[in-house]
């Protein structure tokens, strides 16, 4: 039987307006293998709380004949969360996976409003939150927020078109949409994430339906040049690059900055190549560089979903603020996307700057600042960090989906690196699910990396080869002018590399 041809209503649903995924009950019995029965809220007993002047949320589940209690929304968040290890090592995940059921079954009865009134780090204490809350459309929020955290699944799964969702979007906090995130299935993320393309422009666009691009990142462990452009070649003859030429310093100073944007903004000139040079040193760095008259297309910094994380990052609202002005008024790009910026799951737990929140939820978070900048790519490296934060081929999947479908929520154009680094419980086939599933799911870019491993950075990411085969195995070609120009250089044919592909002597000649 064809998938949209069994339809299953799940809490929440429109009988008129059914959704093809399957119902949230079905999702909770799936996870509930412990044999214990049907779980359901219990609204008895101190656990349903009077909070934040007189906002009673209930805070009780039940699964089979025990009862599971929660403290607060953000523990039932963190609770709910699928098993990662930053969270086992925060202290702040579930015991068991029954007492993971029974948090999904206690959020998805929350009503938005629920979460709403009880920011998992308080609006006083952290400009990310104020910035979440400062952003959002209050009309909206309005008209939605006694919808519960299931009902919010039902909708997103149900809807069709990507301006209906984006609407909606704009009235939901970050954490609401980590919620609804929290009670879908791996193909619920999927399903959900294709539905929503968000393109943005710089020199060029991307992000384009039926369009997949990849930062060529040609790192180098010495920053020499020979070796960032025999890198930048070899990528290119690939048929990556169209995102942007992307290079990891080794120095993070002005005069390495500007040497090394220097030699790749050359190249791209001298071949022509329709796309954008980013050096990714610290956003203050790039600002220096700039007012010295450095060529600038996007500012790049890592960004984090707490505030003291990102302190410990150097930057704060006010300097991203600052950096965007400059570069829309001072760069070398047409805009009026110019921010690019790398998140991923773990990043505050790793700096111990966490709140108690779980690492999901603190990346919603994330995408909550980054939506304030419209960038033109925001990239998830949920893998990146290592075991303490992402422990298995499984999480790091699971994180990459998640991340891509809360990161579309917000509106961003978002690409994902499904890497993994050489000391966690992952391999190429766990790389190679996720780089798949991430494509079907309509991730905007990956990375391109020579032989699949970093030289500089030495963790694995998506490799020439994978980006070419991930845009053959679903159909999908280069943004428009890239592919124009691959033409031209006899590397690709209606969308497909040609013999010359793979070749970078053609540079040479």
């Amino acid at each position: 039987m064809a998938r949209g041809a069994s339809r299953a209503m799940g809490v929440g649903c429109n009988p008129k307006a059914r959704c093809h995924r399957p119902g949230l009950r079905h999702h909770i019995r799936a996870l509930a293998c412990s044999g214990s029965g049907e779980g359901r809220v219990n609204g008895d007993g101190p656990a349903n709380q009077s909070l934040n002047g007189g906002v009673r949320v209930n805070l009780r589940s039940q699964i089979g004949e025990k009862v599971f209690t929660f403290t607060s929304v953000r523990d039932v968040l963190a609770k709910a969360n699928n098993e990662k290890s930053g969270d086992a090592l925060a202290g702040i995940s579930a015991e068991s996976a029954t007492e993971r059921v029974a948090a999904k079954l206690c959020l998805a009865n929350l009503q938005l409003k629920d979460i709403y009134e009880n920011p998992v780090i308080p609006y006083d204490d952290d400009e990310v939150t104020r910035t979440i809350y400062d952003g959002l459309n209050t009309t909206i929020y309005e008209k939605i927020k006694n919808w519960s955290v299931a009902e919010l699944r039902e909708t997103i799964l149900k809807t069709r078109r990507q301006g209906d969702l984006l609407h909606i979007s704009r009235g939901l906090t970050s954490e609401m949409i980590a919620a609804a995130a929290k009670l879908m299935s791996t193909m619920d993320l999927v399903y959900a994430s294709k539905k929503i393309k968000v393109s943005a422009h710089c020199h060029t666009t991307i992000g384009l339906p039926g369009t997949l691009s990849f930062r060529c990142q040609p790192n180098h462990p010495t920053d020499a040049i020979e070796g960032i452009l025999a890198s930048l070649k070899e990528g290119l003859s690939f048929g990556c690059g169209d995102a942007c030429f992307g290079v990891n310093p080794v120095e993070d100073n002005v005069e390495g900055f500007s040497r090394v944007m220097r030699a790749i903004t050359d190249f791209r000139d001298l071949y022509e190549v329709p796309t954008q040079c980013v050096v990714l040193a610290h956003v203050t760095t790039q600002m220096q560089a700039m007012e010295k008259g450095v060529p600038v297309d996007l500012l790049f910094q890592s960004i984090a979903g707490s505030q003291s994380a990102n302190d410990a990052f150097g930057i704060s609202v006010s300097m991203l603020d600052e950096a965007r002005d400059l570069a829309l008024h001072r760069g070398a790009s047409t805009g009026p996307n110019v921010m690019y910026f790398e998140t991923g799951q773990g990043s505050e737990i790793s700096l111990d700057c966490h709140h108690g929140v779980d690492e999901m939820t603190l990346e919603a978070r994330t995408y909550g600042l980054a939506r304030r900048y419209a960038p033109f790519m925001l990239n998830n490296v949920s893998g990146f960090i290592g075991p303490e934060t992402i422990y298995t081929g499984k999480e790091v999947i699971r994180a990459d989906l998640e991340d891509l479908f809360m990161g579309k929520m917000h509106g961003l154009p978002m690409g994902i690196a499904p890497c993994y680094t050489n000391h966690m419980k992952a391999d190429q086939d766990d790389q190679e699910i996720g780089t798949m599933l991430c494509a079907m799911a309509g991730a905007n870019f990956f990375m391109g990396v020579s032989g699949g491993d970093d030289c500089m950075l030495n963790y694995q990411d998506t490799s020439f080869h994978d980006d070419a085969s991930a845009r053959e195995i679903l159909g999908l070609r280069p943004a428009p002018e890239f592919e124009t120009w691959l033409e031209s250089r006899g590397i690709m044919e209606e969308g497909c590399l040609t013999e010359a592909a793979g070749d970078p002597s053609i540079f040479d000649k």
